[in-house]
């Protein structure tokens, strides 16, 4: 079984995935644009097990649906690395920068595309969710 390891900047904090993503996606909504720092959110999903190595630091937010996601970044360097969902513990969600892998696979699904910056373009196939389909 394949195994990744996904790091923070400064490397205290990490995660080790298995297999292949659940899926691969990408967010445009203000709250991840504001905790990303970027224009949009690229996270893949992953199937428990998984393994965290180092500290973090927990940032609980409420979704749009009422959904509670508790997002893991690194106290050193600030690098948002994982996040889970309240309820939801057989899996995770992985920033895929935080592997630093340019062959990871592409995003194949766009929510919040009603928030998604007009220069910013989508790999071809994706499908594109004006909102959050939740």
């Amino acid at each position: 079984m394949t195994s990744r390891t996904a790091s923070c900047s400064c490397g205290q904090l990490r995660i080790e995935v298995n297999g292949e993503p659940r899926g691969v996606g990408v967010c445009h909504c203000l709250a991840c644009q504001r905790r990303t720092g970027s224009v949009f959110a690229a996270l893949a999903g992953f199937s428990a097990p998984f393994r965290v190595f180092g500290t973090a630091t927990e940032y609980v937010r409420t979704g749009d649906h009422g959904s509670r996601f508790t997002f893991r970044f690194c106290p050193v360097c600030g690098t948002t690395v994982f996040h889970t969902e309240e309820g939801e513990d057989d899996r995770v969600s992985v920033a895929v920068g935080a592997f630093a892998d340019p062959g990871f696979p592409a995003p194949t699904v766009s929510v919040y595309d009603c928030r998604r910056h007009p220069w910013v373009r989508l790999p071809a196939g994706a499908q594109a969710f004006d909102k959050d389909p939740g």
